[in-house]
């Protein structure tokens, strides 16, 4: 039987990802170095070995696979078709929206309202429990941060 065909940009992905984790790695390591299990840069430190270990096999599995039919300008359109619906675009949108509101606004009032428009973009509906569930998200976030951190949100 012979093998699955890679999937468009499957190889190139992963490749990202084995150099993405060298240099999560990297600044990890910047962090404190590794001078004991409970230093300050020992989790991200774990962290990025997880993420070599697994970018690696993923390398490996994608180079076992036969290279994809779609080649050049029809591999491209392929790709984005298949990785950016117009529903993850709108997401894309609304989330840049977030992140530049947040300067304008509250960081409690920007993130209700993306919560609120994502819960309705993404469900297509349901303006009380997307209310709700923001509301709840919030108020966690809230608690979470002022009292458990002591850190207090702009």
């Amino acid at each position: 039987m012979p093998p699955k065909p890679r999937l468009v940009g499957e190889l190139a992905f992963a490749v990202v990802m084995l150099l993405l984790s060298f240099a999560v790695g990297y600044l990890a390591y910047q962090i404190s170095g590794f001078s004991s299990i409970n230093s300050a840069g020992a989790f991200p430190l774990g962290v990025s070995l997880i993420m070599l270990v697994s970018s690696l096999w993923c390398v490996v599995e994608a180079l076992a696979r036969r290279a994809p039919e779609e080649r050049g300008f029809a591999a491209i359109r392929k790709f984005c078709k298949d990785h950016f619906p117009p529903q993850v675009l709108g997401f894309v949108a609304m989330a840049v929206g977030y992140l530049v509101s947040m300067t304008w606004v509250s960081f409690y009032i920007s993130t209700f309202v993306f919560l609120v428009a994502s819960i309705l973009y993404l469900r297509r509906g349901g303006i009380a429990l997307s209310l709700a569930v923001s509301a709840l998200a919030i108020l966690m976030v809230y608690l979470l941060f002022t009292l458990v951190f002591s850190v207090y949100l702009p």
